[in-house]
């Protein structure tokens, strides 16, 4: 009997035992586990060399243009180039009938030589009178009149020569030269036509296409603000004939030749309150036309310690507000409202708001709300990414 109770008291000890056991074990899966920390890909910021460029319209205009127009008068007879072509300066591009400027010609050599006669006549007369004068053999006033005669026969000859010499300038007048070299547009006359020296009937027109003149205009306020930055040292600035200009033309490509920056205008238009500024542009392709509509991207200066952050960091708020998430030294996450100067490509330039060595969140903000505690590792760019950023 003493065996039978021995046995129950050790079984019901295993049982306590066991259920305790099994207590224990439900308490300590039931026991919740700490996460571990999110793990967010960050960019450190650093300081980085980047150019101040700005993008303005403007036209492109020759560097030189000049009408051709008669200098004398008569019928057109013959046009001596091909239109839209390429024409050397002292070319000959038309010519005038030059019979009558020749008539004319012949006429006021007939006049000199006649003068020229006269004058020989009158200066023996006034020899001779000049030894008749010293035995006076004649009056004084005989004399006097053949010395007059002399000097009016010699204005008279003068006189011829200038009609000579301006005849000979007319027939020349009849082959119309090029004043300059370039490319020749249409004729704006044909054979057959009477051109006027008096009303300076226009021919054609020339320009000088290679290289061109790219004329742009930048307002006033912008060009106030770029020099206080290079005023106090923010900006590096780029002197004119150093300053590059790339075009972007109407159908978006970029031109291959880059130009220089000649000069800025002294003075601001009162009625659009803007700046003219000049490039010249290389055209050997003669791909840029007189008038055409470009928009130059101009490097206005160098900025040599810019804050620069991949776009994608960049959140905006409804009111337009930029704002990156920070991580601090301790590994939490702070909102930071920054204020954005500019874009560059796939960067954008920070004005305020960060400084070099603090990190910044690329990838996983949506796991890293302010305030929490991240595992930060170094961001690393797509493939894809990085073929598409070096096109």
């Amino acid at each position: 009997m003493k065996s039978i109770v021995n046995s129950k008291s050790l079984f019901c000890f295993f049982t306590v035992a066991l259920a305790a056991l099994l207590s224990a074990c439900g308490k300590k899966e039931m026991k919740p586990q700490a996460r571990p920390p999110a793990e967010v890909s960050v960019v450190t910021v650093a300081l980085e060399r980047v150019d101040r460029t700005t993008e303005l319209p403007g036209r492109i205009n020759p560097m030189r243009e000049a009408q051709v127009r008669a200098r004398a008068t008569g019928i057109l007879l013959k046009r001596l180039f091909e239109e839209g072509s390429n024409v050397k300066e002292g070319q000959v591009l038309f010519e005038i009938d030059p019979a009558p400027l020749q008539a004319s010609l012949s006429s006021a050599k007939a006049l000199m030589a006649r003068a020229e006669a006269t004058l020989k006549e009158s200066k023996t007369r006034a020899d001779r009178y000049s030894e008749l004068i010293k035995i006076n053999a004649i009056s004084r006033q005989l004399y006097d009149e053949a010395v007059a005669s002399l000097g009016q026969n010699e204005a008279e000859l003068l006189g011829g020569r200038a009609a000579v010499q301006t005849a000979e300038l007319n027939l020349g007048y009849a082959k119309v030269t090029s004043p300059i070299s370039g490319r020749i547009g249409k004729a704006l006359v044909t054979e057959g036509a009477l051109v006027s020296a008096t009303e300076a009937t226009q021919l054609a027109v020339i320009r000088q296409l290679d290289p061109v003149y790219f004329d742009f205009t930048q307002s006033s306020t912008d060009l106030l603000r770029l020099k206080r930055a290079m005023e106090n040292g923010s900006l590096e600035n780029i002197a004119p004939g150093e300053a590059r200009v790339t075009l972007v033309l109407e159908d978006g490509t970029v031109y291959r030749h880059a130009g220089k920056l000649l000069f800025s205008d002294v003075s601001v238009d009162p009625t659009t309150g803007t700046v003219t500024l000049r490039a010249e542009v290389p055209n050997p392709e003669n791909l840029l036309m007189a008038g055409m509509f470009a928009r130059g991207q101009l490097v206005e200066g160098v900025n040599v310690k810019a804050i620069t952050i991949p776009q994608r960091t960049v959140m905006r708020g409804a009111a337009g507000a930029a704002s990156v998430l920070v991580v601090d030294s301790e590994n939490k996450v702070e909102l930071r409202n920054i204020e954005v100067d500019r874009t560059v490509g796939t960067k954008v330039v920070v004005a305020k708001g960060l400084k070099a060595g603090e990190r910044v969140i690329a990838e996983g903000s949506q796991k890293a709300p302010p305030g929490s505690v991240v595992n930060p590792v170094p961001f690393v760019q797509p493939p894809a990414a990085n073929s598409q950023a070096k096109l």
